[in-house]
């Protein structure tokens, strides 16, 4: 049996990665190729093509990035349809992957197509569901609330739960702020600032000011910035300065260590914030995309007050604070960090909150990852079988 999985962004490779493993340990002889970064590198699975260029952010940005995106594309379905797998899971990152997924069923009508993690269509173009079911065979998704969106178009659709709150167990931020020396009572500042080129560009520089701020403030504060592996070269070009008033953390095992020992964190919005939360951190998400994106997302595509999915599948409140947009300014970041640092019963009643929020969001049972290895193996068992009449 042979398994291909495509990977664009960096919370997508590390979900190819883990899938990977699992049906490794579940079934040993299945060949694995696939495309992506550094997490399916580092599973042994070498990525034919640079999927870099991939790292872009909104709708206009994604306009200048088009002709990247279809020559990516292009090379993709090249590759997938060469080596002839059974299956092929496409992780994430709609736009690219649907462009993908049209291409290798054009080549190849009964080459099995699982997209792994849909569209946001219960938050904006629920079209898309109706595109998605006439691309692929099969979709997992993170959420039951995404389920009833294919079912008029017959999709088989399997709900594997948010991969970010079945990764791991809780970090030890104990150890962590032992290996640093940061002692237990002594408060951190953690700084996430985002896993893209543009949110590094747009997102992070307002983050670390902020930072630089609440040091200010509070000069007993430990500032630790984790920025992703894909972006961590952007990062230290843009701010070289950081290691003289800050820990710069690069190694990518440490994350939810450093989650845990985190007294607050400050972090772009993304996946990782459901990762914060599940650790338990109280949390300040910001975010900023161009300005065109953002007056067609508001104006026409987006239909929630809020971006955060700890905030939106709570009935779309405030729960964690956001600073998006117009908002998003390093003085009102850093005084709404300063009052939690500075306030022990502010700090807790905002972990409090969070916690009772997360249960909206945990599913029981075993790792999302794992569900999916499982489906997975499923449609490479049906693609095994012989056609009726052949």
């Amino acid at each position: 049996m042979s398994l291909y999985l495509v990977a664009a962004e960096a919370s997508g490779d590390l979900l190819a990665r883990e899938v990977a493993e699992w049906v490794r340990r579940k079934s040993p002889g299945t060949e694995i190729n696939g495309i992506g970064g550094a997490e399916l590198a580092a599973a042994g699975i070498t990525s034919p093509i640079d999927i870099s260029p991939l790292s872009v952010l909104g709708f206009v940005e994604g306009i200048r990035a088009y002709a990247d995106v279809v020559r990516l594309a292009d090379a993709a379905a090249e590759d997938i349809c060469r080596r002839r797998p059974k299956v092929v899971v496409l992780v994430d990152s709609w736009g690219f992957m649907l462009r993908v997924a049209q291409r290798v069923r054009a080549r190849d009508p009964f080459l099995r197509l699982v997209k792994l993690i849909g569209p946001q269509v219960w938050a904006t173009r629920p079209g898309r569901a109706a595109t998605l079911a006439a691309t692929v065979d099969h979709l997992l998704c993170m959420h039951e609330i995404e389920a009833p969106y294919y079912e008029p178009f017959g999709l088989k659709v399997t709900v594997i739960g948010n991969p970010a709150l079945t990764r791991s167990g809780r970090g030890d931020g104990a150890a962590f702020r032992t290996r640093y020396k940061i002692g237990a009572d002594e408060p951190m500042l953690l700084v996430l600032p985002g896993s893209r080129r543009s949110e590094v560009a747009s997102v992070a520089p307002v983050l670390m000011d902020a930072a630089r701020m609440v040091r200010h403030g509070l000069p007993a504060v430990k500032v630790v910035v984790l920025p992703a592996g894909p972006v961590q070269s952007e990062f230290a070009r843009r701010f070289p300065d950081a290691a003289e008033w800050a820990r710069i953390v690069t190694n990518p095992d440490e994350r939810y260590d450093a989650m845990a020992a985190a007294t607050v964190a400050l972090a772009c919005s993304g996946t990782v914030t459901s990762e914060v939360a599940m650790q338990g951190a109280p949390m300040i998400v910001g975010y900023k995309t161009g300005w065109i994106t953002w007056a067609l997302a508001r104006g026409l595509l987006y239909r929630k007050v809020h971006i955060t999915l700890l905030n939106i599948l709570n009935g779309d409140r405030q729960i964690v604070p956001e600073f998006v947009q117009t908002r998003l300014k390093a003085g009102s970041i850093a005084g709404k960090a300063l009052e939690w640092l500075r306030d022990p019963v502010e700090r807790e009643a905002q972990r409090a909150r969070q916690s009772a929020a997360m249960s909206a969001l945990v599913r029981d049972g075993k790792p999302a990852a794992e569900t999916a290895a499982d489906a997975v193996l499923a449609e490479l068992q049906l693609a095994q079988r012989p056609l009726i009449g052949t």
